[in-house]
């Protein structure tokens, strides 16, 4: 199948919450190379609010039955975590190309699952690892290859929150959601993490939760929370580099206009370069002799080349999230893998999983490479 802008690519969403509404259909809407042709969610009343927000009259509460609509080539998947794997295969039983948000499942041996469905029917897959599209991220991962940093010795992540202590919904049901910040946040920089610098070898973890989350936000009560607030590892990579990463969502004062805190860095024989992400369009380097200080990205980093979005327009920490669809886009064009794809969301969710079973046995993991 060949597509354009006179023939774009037939895209649904399911799951039509805050992520679609904030990332995917205005990502859809600035590509001419694609369309939204369908939108599907469990909640009837959040469908018929979409319908006229979104233009789009083919709605369904059938999740099936939007992956079998022949008027469908892709879907995005933005559902709850468990709701992942079978939605996921039903795309790829009925041929559709699939981004997921992450985590893919709720635990690896689902996204496993996930990951050779779309592979064996060669169908483009995709995780939806949005910062990795961040300009200064990009920017890092510039430096990084360049060998402008010298050889890697250090990674370094943080991810602070301050959020409300009320309920997470089913966010914060194991059976629902996997994990919490673990596998909300962390596992993010995680796959950053390994996009830098390459696999881990291995890993110790621990997670913790302080909110027990027994209240909604309109004062009803709920069942108490049984996933962490707070998550971190310490690890060792194949290459040799070590990184340490920490994340919470109950960091009092870590507003910054609701991105929250983030800094991950890296530190090389030649130098240090840090991303932070409510500044996404500076990095932060620094060597002997000259410290650390803010330099902006350089344009060609600011967007992918052919990424139709304007990149000197719109708040800078929201608008570099559009190049998601971009990238799924291009990779169903192209005839090629997404990046980052199934299998980065693999790799990732296996060293989430180890962090679990490090601190639930109090020991070092190691980490088998994972086959393609």
């Amino acid at each position: 199948m060949t597509y354009s802008a006179s023939n774009p690519v037939k895209i649904a969403i399911i799951g039509a919450g805050a992520v679609s509404d904030y990332h995917h259909v205005p990502g859809i809407r600035i590509d001419p190379r694609a369309t939204l042709t369908g939108v599907c969610d469990a909640s009837q009343e959040l469908l018929d609010k979409r319908r006229r927000e979104w233009n789009c009259d083919n709605i369904t509460t059938d999740a099936e039955a939007i992956c079998a609509d022949p008027n469908v080539d892709a879907v995005i998947i933005a559902t709850p975590n468990f709701t992942h794997k079978p939605i996921a295969l039903a795309a790829a039983k009925h041929g559709k190309h699939v981004m997921c948000e992450k985590p893919l499942g709720l635990n690896a041996g689902e996204v496993r699952e996930m990951y050779h469905a779309c592979r064996d029917k060669k169908l483009v897959h995709m995780t939806a690892f949005t910062y990795r599209f961040a300009p200064s991220m990009r920017y890092l991962r510039h430096l990084v290859t360049s060998g402008a940093l010298g050889e890697l010795r250090h990674f370094r992540s943080q991810r602070f929150l301050d959020w409300p202590e009320t309920s997470w919904g089913w966010r914060q049901y194991k059976n629902t959601a996997g994990a919490g910040d673990l596998f909300d946040m962390t596992i993010h920089r995680i796959d950053f993490a390994i996009d830098l610098l390459g696999p881990l070898k291995s890993l110790c973890g621990a997670t913790a939760r302080f909110a027990p989350r027994t209240k909604t936000v309109d004062g009803r009560d709920c069942p108490p929370s049984e996933v962490d607030d707070w998550s971190s590892l310490i690890a060792e990579f194949e290459s040799g580099a070590t990184g340490v990463w920490e994340g919470t969502t109950l960091a009092k004062g870590y507003g910054f206009k609701g991105f929250g805190h983030e800094w991950a860095e890296i530190n090389g024989s030649e130098g240090t370069a840090v991303y932070r992400l409510h500044m996404p369009n500076q990095i932060m380097v620094g060597k002997t002799g000259q410290d650390l200080a803010p330099v902006d990205v350089p344009s060609e980093f600011l967007k992918p080349a052919d990424s139709p979005r304007d990149a000197s327009q719109g708040e800078p920490a929201t608008v570099f999230r559009y190049d998601l669809v971009w990238e799924f886009v291009s990779a169903i064009c192209e005839g090629r893998d997404a990046v980052p794809s199934f299998y980065d969301g693999l790799r990732a969710q296996v060293v989430a999983d180890s962090v679990l079973t490090s601190h639930a046995e109090r020991r070092w993991i190691d980490l088998p490479a994972e086959p393609r």
